[in-house]
């Protein structure tokens, strides 16, 4: 395998391994903080912006020429 694949592959993996444990943080905050319904549609949000913005972030590099 080549090692720029690897790359690819692994920040992929790491990348998603890190959103699924900051989902988990912000759900346990907000269990904690008993945000409520609302409080805790406001954290994810907050998170899900974040992640969108990788998102948007990938789809872009891989449609730009080289």
């Amino acid at each position: 395998m080549e090692p720029e694949v690897l790359e690819e592959l692994m920040t992929a993996v790491l990348i998603g391994g890190l959103i699924c444990f900051m989902a988990f943080i912000v759900w346990d905050l907000a269990k904690k903080s008993k945000a409520g319904r609302f409080g805790t549609a406001i954290l994810f949000f907050a998170l899900g912006l974040g992640v969108l913005g990788f998102i948007i972030k990938v789809v872009v590099t891989a449609f730009l020429p080289y």
